[in-house]
């Protein structure tokens, strides 16, 4: 049986897509480099992987094959600074967006989300990492718990001490109410025998 017509579109599994691309890449070089010897012509080769990585084959000077390229067509030699700046940054903005399309993947497949295109051995991989990810979030988890335990045994001991304290002053305050409790008491009685003693003179 042949084989079945591979539907050109990209591929969203990270890893299938970097095992493509390290086939298909080292095909292509090998194509160049036998077109040629076979035909005697001048083939330059430059491919950039998605992490930015560049892989080039030349069969003469890159930059003569180049410079050749852009006589043919009529592209202008760029010379300027801000030429070079703008290519700085296109291929910035280009890595970055493979990173988010990487990132985005990775985090459809954690939600359990796109897993048709991916095989055995990266579910596989895909669980162990699910699993080391709820044992750091189980980590955490006690942690917190921890901490907040910790936090209300602090609170519970200052609260207990603050309580002691005010018992203490409530003592003091009604020992000090009980003293003068008796003060006046005192001074009530001296007063009632004197005028006692003072009723009884008169009388007589």
């Amino acid at each position: 049986m042949g084989r079945g017509k591979v539907e050109l579109k990209r591929i969203e599994n990270p890893t299938n897509r970097q095992v493509t691309f390290s086939k298909r890449r080292n095909g292509l070089l090998k194509k160049a480099f036998e077109l040629s010897i076979l035909c005697d012509a001048e083939v330059a080769l430059l491919i950039f992987s998605p992490t930015g990585k560049a892989y080039q084959f030349s069969s003469h000077e890159m930059d003569r094959t180049i410079g050749r390229y852009r006589s043919e067509v009529g592209l202008y030699q760029p010379n300027n600074e801000g030429f070079r700046t703008m290519e700085i940054w296109r291929n910035e903005i280009d890595e970055l967006k493979r990173t988010i399309d990487n990132l985005e993947a990775t985090h459809r497949h954690i939600a359990g989300e796109d897993l048709g295109m991916l095989g055995m051995k990266e579910l596989k991989q895909l669980e162990r990492q699910l699993r080391v990810g709820v044992e750091r979030v189980r980590s955490k988890k006690r942690r917190i718990i921890s901490e907040h335990i910790n936090m209300m045994k602090r609170r519970q001991k200052q609260l207990q001490e603050e309580n002691t304290r005010l018992q203490k002053k409530l003592h003091e305050l009604e020992e000090v109410g009980s003293a003068n409790s008796r003060s006046v008491l005192g001074v009530n009685a001296c007063d009632s025998f004197q005028r006692f003693v003072e009723q009884e003179g008169a009388e007589h």
